[in-house]
């Protein structure tokens, strides 16, 4: 028997319509909320822990919000709060003070305009480059015609690097600011403190990689391909 797993992005039904959303909904052949209810049980008893309890209660609180006209109905709801206004808020639910920003270098600027904003608003701040420690790609084993400039002296991205000096200086919040493919996963693994994402890195669209999402049916056909 073929397995079935959970593909939610391919479910056919209006969003209203579907099982997850109404308990008396639809569901296709691969529907996780009909065919893996245990797993959402088992998920609600780690919502129970500590650990997570506060966080997702405020985290849900913070979602709502985001939208304003709520008073006019679903329909009519419209979105109020920008990414790094709502990091901000969610921050001070929490009562964290104390900020972890790990940032690339190419996104340098925006690193310093992010930390002033965040220290306006009186917290603390630490922020740390993704060259920080300024460790050779040769010690990771790349060849020399594996950098960007071939055959010369070339700086790692050390994300274990920025978690760990975040972890030493106890942040309580930790913002991914534009990290590679990769190294911001192996930042997630190493940090300490729980993380959000202000913006990822996309070196061709600006830092949105979304717009080649809303284009794959013209541009960026041939991603399909």
């Amino acid at each position: 028997m073929t397995q079935k797993f959970s593909d939610c992005a391919r479910c056919p039904f209006a969003i209203a319509e579907r099982l997850c959303r109404n308990p008396k909904g639809k569901a296709p052949a691969f529907c996780p909320t009909r065919d893996l209810a245990q797993l959402t049980k088992t998920s609600l008893e780690i919502y129970k822990k500590d650990e997570y309890a506060e966080f997702a209660r405020q985290a849900s609180i913070q979602e709502a919000e985001g939208y304003a006209d709520k008073d006019l109905g679903y329909a009519r709801v419209r979105p109020a709060k920008t990414r790094i206004e709502e990091i901000a808020e969610f921050a001070r639910k929490m009562g964290y003070q104390r900020l972890g920003l790990a940032f690339c270098v190419g996104l340098r600027r925006e690193a310093k305009t992010v930390v002033e904003i965040y220290s306006a608003q009186n917290f603390e701040v630490v922020s740390v480059i993704c060259k920080a420690g300024c460790s050779d790609k040769e010690l990771i084993g790349l060849t020399g015609d594996q950098k960007i400039t071939p055959h010369q002296p070339e700086a790692m991205c050390n994300p274990v690097n920025q978690a760990l000096i975040l972890n030493q200086s106890k942040t309580d919040f930790n913002i991914l600011l534009g990290l590679c493919v990769g190294h911001d996963s192996i930042f997630l693994k190493e940090a300490k403190a729980p993380c959000t994402v202000l913006a990822v890195k996309d070196r061709v669209l600006g830092h949105n990689p979304l717009a080649a999402v809303y284009n794959a049916e013209s541009y960026y056909r041939s991603l399909k391909k």
